[in-house]
């Protein structure tokens, strides 16, 4: 069923527990995300970005996700989300299409922009009852990205700039840069001193993006250290694409593409109960 982070968010951090953010790109990827969250009765989060929006058509995805969570995910909570929003015009259409949860970001503008981009989604999401995550200190990379070094400065949100952007903005969830990018890269890490300076001055519910990269013990000492929601996008597409590659070099490949997807299917389900496990979510719908 399609709730709101309201609804999910407080719960985990009351718990100390993170809810799983996954980033969806098609039917496949999206029915193996709900298939795990029901085996494992977790809360988890469908992500979708605007691009995917931009190819798929914003109605169409958002009809996607809410029909197939009613029969795949039963009474399993599913939050409807917008990844990286950049304009209030693309909020106020999530939210008319039937998304649940909104991310406004306006981290690459100066300050006091995103002060006032995210000020005008906090007013207009709120008016709906729905949760915005703000981002502060740009997160870089892209998903599925992936190599030894990533080339240039990663950077590093401002722990004296966070408790004036919440004051600022009231948003609900926040995003900040701890030292991770988007994909997949030997050399990020969280700063956990960082992470617990952050911690200090907010009781927002804090959004670990770049998880991707990280070692599995890193994203466990993040969330007991206080992230409540944690994005997985890299996993997802690198699984759609090497699955069907997978399935293509058999000698008896697939003739049709149900007998092609189906593996795809399965491997991204049990990528996504891994990470439910890992986070804590398991059993807590």
């Amino acid at each position: 069923m399609i709730v709101t982070s309201e609804k999910v968010i407080p719960q985990a951090k009351a718990s100390r527990y993170a809810v799983p953010c996954f980033i969806v790109y098609n039917l496949e990827t999206l029915l193996g995300v709900l298939r795990a969250a029901q085996k494992q009765h977790s809360p988890v989060i469908i992500g979708v970005s605007e691009s995917t929006l931009e190819y798929a058509g914003t109605e169409t995805a958002a009809g996607m996700v809410i029909r197939a969570a009613e029969e795949w995910a039963g009474d399993v909570p599913v939050v409807l989300h917008l990844d990286h929003g950049k304009s209030l015009e693309a909020v106020k259409r999530c939210i008319s299409a039937g998304f649940s949860s909104v991310q406004i970001d306006g981290s690459r503008l100066p300050l006091d922009e995103n002060v006032s981009l995210t000020q005008a989604v906090v007013q207009y999401a709120h008016q709906h009852d729905i949760w915005v995550e703000g981002e502060l200190g740009e997160i870089h990379g892209g998903h599925g990205q992936v190599g030894d070094k990533f080339q240039g400065e990663i950077p590093l949100v401002k722990p004296e700039e966070v408790a004036d952007f919440f004051e600022r903005t009231g948003v609900d969830m926040l995003a900040t840069a701890l030292g991770t990018v988007h994909g997949k890269f030997k050399n990020e890490h969280i700063h956990f001193d960082l992470l617990e300076r952050v911690s200090g001055v907010t009781d927002v519910g804090l959004v670990l993006h770049g998880a991707s990269g990280l070692p599995d013990g890193e994203i466990a000492q993040a969330v007991a250290a206080g992230i409540v929601k944690v994005n997985i996008g890299t996993e997802t597409k690198q699984l759609f694409v090497s699955s069907i590659r997978e399935t293509l070099s058999h000698e008896d490949a697939p003739a049709g593409p149900r007998e092609l997807l189906t593996p795809t299917v399965e491997a991204i389900m049990a990528m996504a109960e891994n990470r439910i496990k890992l986070l804590g979510s398991a059993n807590r719908a």
